[in-house]
């Protein structure tokens, strides 16, 4: 987890990989949760039991590792916001649930959110979120990002595997869905090399797979293509 000193915007990551996400930004204005993946339990002590801080969650789709607590946020008194599908696909409702559609910028505490479709296998979302002087791209469980962004100055990435770390023995059916439906190594860095990074002061990389990447090596890759200081977030 990377506690640098709060500036305009500042991105936190707490749990990330397959067994929960848990991510937050901060700025003065307010602060945002991007998924929801982990207990309740476990985001009340990330969050230093100040749940009364978060003015919104942010939820990318529905399977369990990015919205497991979803509802005891929204208990919390949290509002939620997700996409149709996502909300349809955990039957998720209440004023506390707010939908948004890919595409069509919203805003809430200050952040203006764009949601763009991440492609993976099932419907889901990434964020452009600016507050005005900062903007930062999150995606993640996404094999590839179609869109280019202009004015980051933080990026959060998955980078769950490459070809040179796979698992030995991985078996056909694992090793399809992972290209299929997770961004690779050379993905990211063909992702950053197609985006102006020249404002850019930090690159986050997330979801990494247990099995099949290797933290200090990514970190290094993206180093060398970017010249940008970056940070891992670490497994659960």
């Amino acid at each position: 987890m990377n506690h640098t000193a709060i500036k305009t915007m500042n991105f936190f990551s707490y749990h990330s990989g397959s067994s929960g996400n848990l991510y937050q930004l901060k700025s003065s204005s307010g602060s945002l949760l991007i998924e929801a993946g982990v207990t309740i339990n476990r985001i009340k002590k990330a969050l230093e039991f100040k749940l009364s801080d978060i003015s919104a969650a942010l939820i990318s789709h529905h399977h369990k590792d990015h919205c497991k607590a979803v509802s005891d946020i929204a208990r919390a008194g949290i509002p939620c916001y997700m996409i149709a599908e996502t909300a349809k696909a955990l039957k998720f409702d209440g004023h506390r649930l707010n939908i948004i559609e890919p595409l069509k910028q919203f805003e809430v505490s200050g952040f203006k959110v764009l949601p763009f479709p991440i492609q993976h296998d099932v419907p889901g979302v990434g964020f452009l979120i600016s507050n005005g002087a900062d903007k930062l791209v999150y995606a993640t469980d996404t094999f590839y990002v179609r869109y280019k962004f202009k004015g980051l100055t933080i990026i959060a990435v998955e980078c769950n595997w490459s070809k040179e770390t796979l698992a030995p023995g991985l078996i056909p059916i694992r090793k399809q869905r992972l290209y299929k439906s997770h961004m690779s190594l050379n993905r990211v860095k063909k992702f950053l090399k197609a985006n102006d990074l020249s404002k850019v002061r930090e690159i986050h990389l997330l979801h990494l797979s247990r099995e099949n990447a290797n933290g200090d090596y990514f970190k290094s890759e993206v180093m060398k293509a970017t010249g940008k200081p970056v940070y891992v977030a670490n497994h659960d």
